[in-house]
Order: structure tokens, then C-alpha cells, then sequence
């Protein structure tokens, strides 16, 4: 009698996950199309501005680690200048505590490579608007873990497969929390506490306090 509860049980969960997949993939697909379409004047408006910024494509795509550990190119408006990586590297060998800074997060706080419009579309957080395509291809969810590129795998040690069962996000728990303020621990643990109580109507909460904290953009850690 107890293993046929055990496997009632499972059951559950089964189609209790497979429902929640079917209708996250559904909304994410809805909500990304009408991002897209509603958006569509800002984003060439964006793009004018990116290509008027300095020279270079108006898009970067940069490899992301997927789920399950596919690979895939996350597409974002470019922030950056063309020579982004001599200046980071050249930046990196005269100043050892910017290096330090680097090597921690991946990122710089005061970061010379990112050109004036991309500091507002960093701080806005509009410069992630081109991922509703990825969300359409099935490679990224709206909401979901951080998106992170192969270098930061091993940090996740233990957990990586568990935070990798699932989509990445556009935003996340990580996102609505403070971002690059936080600790790179606290970043995991967020990523984990999601994968693990992940369900609709967190996702929708998610969403609309995503939208809070765009219109309200104190410092929350966009950078």
C-alpha cells in the first residue's frame, strides 16, 4: 500500500510539473510577443542611439549557459565601445584592486568601456530587452535563475545542476533583490530558493515587482 502511494505521489508531481512547464512556456511565449510588439517603436529607437553611441553592431551576443548546460548566445543591445576587451584587459593589468573587483562579480562598478547610452540602458535595465527573443527560441524564460556564461559553472559547484534544470530568466529573484549589490553567494542561494519553490503565481509576483523596481530605479544594482 505504501509503494502505490509513493508512486500516486510521483505521479503528482509529474503532471504537477509538466502542467506548470506548459503553461510557463505558453505565457512566456504571449508576454514576450506583446513585449516585442508594443515595444517595437523603443527598440528602434534604442537601436538608433546604440549605432549613433559609437561605432560597432547595435547588438552583443555573448555565450550563456542554458539548461541542462546547453549553450547559447544571449542578445543584448551593446553597451559597451568595439575595443571593450584591450581596454578591460590593459585596465586590469595597471590596477590590481579593479582587478580584484573583476574577478569577484565579473563586473566593474565604474566600468570605462560602457559608452553613455549604455550606462542609461544599463541602469534601466532596457539594455536586456532584445532576450524576449531568446525567450521566444525557447532558450531563456521570463523569469528564471540568472543566465550566467561558462566561466562562473564551477562557483555554482554542487548546485549547478539543480539551478540548470531549469530556463534562465530575463528577471528573477536575483534581479528584484539588489543585483550586483548582493554577494555572489547570495546569488545562489536566490537562484536556489526559485528552482526549488518555483510556481505560477511566484513567477507573477516576480514579474510585477519587476516592473516596480524599473519604474523606481533607486540603486538597485544595475551596472
Amino acid at each position: 500500500m505504501a509503494l502505490d502511494q509513493q508512486f500516486s505521489q510521483d505521479d503528482q508531481i509529474i503532471r504537477k510539473n509538466y502542467y506548470y512547464r506548459s503553461i510557463k512556456r505558453f505565457a512566456d511565449i504571449i508576454f514576450s510577443l506583446s513585449i516585442l510588439l508594443v515595444g517595437f517603436p523603443f527598440f528602434l529607437l534604442f537601436a538608433l542611439l546604440v549605432k549613433l553611441s559609437s561605432v560597432g553592431p547595435v547588438f552583443y551576443v555573448q555565450e550563456r549557459v542554458g539548461r541542462n548546460f546547453s549553450r547559447f548566445g544571449c542578445i543584448k543591445f551593446r553597451t559597451m565601445h568595439p575595443e571593450a576587451e584591450d581596454i578591460l584587459n590593459n585596465l586590469l593589468e595597471e590596477n590590481s584592486l579593479l582587478k580584484e573587483e573583476f574577478q569577484k562579480d565579473f563586473k566593474l562598478r565604474n566600468d570605462p568601456r560602457i559608452t553613455s547610452i549604455g550606462k542609461f540602458l544599463r541602469r534601466t535595465s532596457l539594455d536586456e530587452l532584445p532576450q524576449f527573443f531568446n525567450v521566444l527560441r525557447g532558450e531563456m524564460s521570463v523569469v528564471g535563475p540568472r543566465p550566467i556564461v561558462p566561466e562562473e559553472v564551477e562557483r555554482y559547484g554542487e548546485f549547478m545542476e539543480e539551478v540548470n534544470s531549469v530556463r534562465p530568466g530575463i528577471t528573477g529573484l536575483w534581479q528584484i533583490s539588489g543585483r550586483n549589490n548582493l554577494s555572489y553567494k547570495r546569488r545562489i542561494s536566490l537562484d536556489l530558493v526559485y528552482v526549488r519553490q518555483k510556481n505560477i503565481w511566484m513567477d507573477f509576483r516576480i514579474i510585477m515587482r519587476t516592473f516596480f523596481v524599473l519604474l523606481f530605479p533607486i540603486d538597485r544594482g544595475a551596472y
